[in-house]
């Protein structure tokens, strides 16, 4: 097999190579969800070290959510890899592309007008990749959301949704790739360096506003009332000088039940975001039980409701809130933000000078069915794609690897400001609203979680009274 793939001509060899990298990284990943859904299928019962810390009821139910999910994610992950084989396969690029040029050509361009047709072909395979995706995702939301209570979305408002963030996407996405392959063929023998210079400014700019000008178009973002909790987020950002300006809870339930806060901004200018189901106090799926009273345990009650998690309350308490909050600041204080944007800004550079060095060679393009042109952007996407893979999957399993580091760090941060024990209580909860499984394979859980599993954190705090 070995000889008769070397007698190949070179561009036979680079497209089996990728194929094969494709399938064997595919195949690895079954092999470790293969794994997980046996731990789901298997672990039936609470395990003992975890009786104090998740009901029955619960554990159940974050079994079959996440057996639901992986099994949902083997057959999604089957076809995108059976699309994409088929595409290469079939020639769809360089067709998808002689389509462009048809199109730019009917417009008045000419072939010399390749960023045109580069717009044109991009607009094109992003609104072939929403509508293929368009069935699993509506699959994903309105079937596996829904039996297990997280949707909140109607179809009217996950289309309108769909089509204002493939519109948003374009009036980025467009302008920013006419830039950057106008910056590339203009540059000349340093064309990488303006080219690295140009998406750092551009990731810049997009993470200032995006929350500002971006997010408000999608959810509604209002500021965080003045109040005890307010007043304590403050105080807790002056004590480690963290410049926060602003506070601001957004409407995230609309979309889902799921829950979620982050921090963003540079330099003196930082805000706080959380989701309104973060919030034990504000989040709307607990407004139908304030004038419930609680029921004694072990009391049967019958009520119809929309398949909602009948946990007894959504969210976090204040002090909870804090501890997770002392556990984000922690990230910052700590350097990790800015670690991520070296890292990332530095593999960027690498990407683009590797680039420098392979764009001129022939044979990739002619492997991908291009034997008399080389488009800059066919280029790109052949060469980042396709032929960093390898590099790609290794600095991804890195970066997994120094996220899971970095957010033991920002635990023991919490710890030492004195939040252990809400912070001990508020991952339990988080776990407990989001049906995470507690119980993970070693191998996938070292491959794909970028977060520790939920006892490993609680272990690193230590022991912590509980209420």
């Amino acid at each position: 097999m070995l000889d008769f793939i070397s007698e190949l001509p070179v561009e036979k060899q680079i497209f089996y190579a990728v194929l094969g990298f494709s399938w064997t990284v595919y195949l690895w990943e079954a092999y470790l969800a293969h794994r997980q859904r046996r731990i789901y299928r298997s672990t039936t019962r609470v395990p003992q070290e975890l009786g104090k810390i998740i009901d029955s009821e619960t554990f159940e139910k974050s079994r079959l959510y996440q057996l639901d999910k992986s099994n949902f994610s083997f057959w999604s992950g089957l076809y995108s890899e059976t699309e994409g084989t088929l595409i290469l396969v079939l020639g769809g690029i360089p067709l998808l592309w002689e389509i462009a040029g048809a199109g730019t050509k009917r417009l008045g361009f000419s072939q010399e007008y390749e960023i045109t047709q580069s717009l044109v072909f991009l607009s094109l395979a992003t609104l072939f990749s929403a509508f293929t995706g368009l069935p699993w995702s509506l699959y994903n939301t309105f079937v596996i959301e829904e039996k297990h209570g997280f949707n909140q979305q109607t179809l009217g408002f996950f289309i309108k949704d769909t089509v204002k963030k493939f519109a948003v996407t374009q009036c980025i996405l467009l302008p920013v790739t006419s830039l950057l392959l106008y910056i590339i063929k203009i540059g000349g023998d340093y064309f990488f360096i303006y080219a690295w210079l140009f998406t750092l400014a551009v990731s810049l700019v997009l993470v200032t506003i995006y929350a500002d000008y971006i997010a408000p178009l999608f959810d509604k973002f209002t500021p965080l009332p003045d109040g005890e909790l307010k007043t304590e987020i403050e105080a807790m950002a002056n004590s480690i000088s963290f410049p926060l300006t602003k506070v601001y809870v957004v409407e995230g339930s609309k979309r889902s039940s799921h829950s979620n806060a982050y921090f963003y901004g540079f330099f003196k200018n930082k805000r706080i975001v959380l989701f309104d189901t973060l919030l034990e106090d504000y989040s709307p799926l607990n407004k139908g039980d304030e004038a419930k009273p609680e029921q004694p345990e072990n009391v049967e009650v019958h009520t119809e409701s929309k398949a909602k998690p009948k946990h007894k309350k959504q969210g976090c308490n204040n002090q909870e809130i804090l501890a997770v909050l002392g556990h984000e600041l922690g990230h910052w204080k700590l350097g990790h933000t800015v670690k991520n944007i070296v890292i990332s800004q530095m593999n960027s550079f690498l990407c683009f000078s590797l680039f420098a060095a392979l764009i001129g060679r022939k044979e990739l393009f002619v492997a991908f069915g291009f034997n008399d042109s080389q488009p800059t952007l066919i280029g790109l996407m052949i060469i980042f794609q396709f032929i960093f893979s390898p590099y790609n999957e290794l600095l991804s399993f890195c970066l997994t690897v120094l996220s899971r580091r970095f957010e033991f760090q920002a635990d023991a941060f919490a710890r030492n400001m004195g939040k252990a024990s809400e912070l001990h209580s508020s991952l339990i909860k988080l776990n407990k609203d989001n049906l995470g499984f507690p119980v993970a394979d070693w191998l996938y859980s070292m491959w794909h979680y970028s977060h520790p599993p939920l006892l490993e954190r609680l272990r690193a705090l230590g022991n912590v009274k509980q209420d």
